[in-house]
């Protein structure tokens, strides 16, 4: 068993060839806590969906050990695994009802029949589907198939939780509510849960840390504040959240900032996040809503004229996109409150921000 200080999921310098030349993930080394949501988030054949499938047992790891709750697992058959697994395409049988979809894992483990009528009842209540039990799959609507199977996935009381693009087949409306709805029975029931998905929101909403996977290799494994607010790399910058991406040189170091100097001549002030010598390109990361519109004179070292390009409403705030240091494409979020502060498409505006909300990181 894992001790209290011990890994409850631990990958240990894993690799994973698929050819025995190309490596699809890279020395990975990570470790989950019991009870942690960790989502691993990348793009399409960045290596996430790989270590999940090693976890499950459905992939074997090319170099490397996982261990789970303390045992190592390389060699233990995926049924042997104690592992739930919800899919994107919600893998229910369709001759069966909902029911006895849930049963079929505790069948499998021998469980009494009072036992499994009490499971299976407890387990429809909790996704809140438990007048549904006699309906077939394809009686119920998408939301409610995903959520039979997320049931399906927890019934058994397995240790571990796995889920590979769950809400993926599902509308935007309805992703959303699903994604409360995990997050709510995740918190309830404290499981452990390794959950895929390329959708930076969903991860954003539902993890406790979010291991953000390019290429084979974790950029950055932080909770969803800090992968936000402070992005390691511009990698991690540009597919977490909006961003805005200048590119400069440095031009001077002072404390922990830095003066970057941009294609058309213009200083920004910025958080020297990972440059380190004068004259090196480096990518410059500022969140939208960082900006402000016309700033007082002096309150923030970084002022430049910004021409209005485009407003759109969205709501609770104005998207504006401003022409701004030769770029056409630098977007501002300006809050509804601020009633839109007047502006105009084609108006010249002074627009600013902090040094510390703008990160110089590595040149992308």
């Amino acid at each position: 068993m894992a001790t209290e200080n011990e890994a409850f999921v631990r990958f240990a310098d894993v690799q994973k060839s698929y050819d025995g030349e190309t490596l699809v993930v890279k020395n990975l080394n990570l470790d989950i806590a019991k009870g942690e949501f960790v989502t691993m988030l990348g793009p399409s054949g960045s290596g996430k969906t790989t270590c999940l499938m090693m976890l499950a047992g459905f992939e074997t790891a090319t170099h490397g050990d996982i261990i789970l709750d303390g045992n190592p697992i390389n060699n233990v058959a995926p049924h042997k695994r104690d592992i739930g697994m919800v899919f994107q395409n919600y893998a229910l049988f369709p001759h069966m009802t909902v029911a006895e979809n849930l049963a079929f894992p505790l069948d499998v483990r021998k469980k009494s029949k009072s036992e499994i009528e009490d499971r299976v009842k407890r387990a429809l209540d909790m996704v809140e589907l438990g007048a549904f039990g006699n309906r077939r799959p394809g009686q119920l609507s998408g939301g409610q198939q995903q959520r039979v199977a997320v049931a399906r996935a927890l019934v058994f009381e397995p240790k571990l939780v796995l889920m590979d693009e769950p809400l993926g087949a599902l509308d935007k409306q309805l992703r959303e509510q699903m994604q409360y709805e995990i997050k709510h029975i995740h918190d309830t029931l404290e499981v452990t849960v390794v959950y895929v998905t390329h959708d930076q929101s969903e991860a954003l909403t539902m993890s406790n840390r979010i291991a953000v996977f390019n290429d084979g290799i974790i950029q950055q494994l932080a909770p969803p504040e800090k992968l936000y607010e402070l992005p390691d790399n511009a990698f991690v910058a540009q597919f977490i959240g909006e961003n805005n991406r200048l590119v400069g040189k440095v031009k001077d170091f002072s404390g922990k900032n830095c003066i970057v100097q941009m294609e058309s001549g213009a200083d920004i002030e910025a958080l020297a996040v990972n440059v380190r010598n004068t004259g090196e390109q480096t990518t410059l990361s500022l969140r939208p809503e960082r900006v402000k519109v016309r700033p007082e004179p002096g309150s923030c070292p970084n002022i430049f004229d910004a021409t209005v390009e485009e407003l759109i409403y969205l709501g609770d705030h104005m998207r504006t996109r401003v022409s701004l240091l030769g770029h056409s494409d630098f977007v501002i979020k300006v809050p509804n409150s601020a009633g839109h502060q007047h502006l105009k498409t084609g108006e010249t505006v002074k627009v600013g921000w902090e040094a510390e909300d703008c990160r110089a990181l590595d040149y992308l």
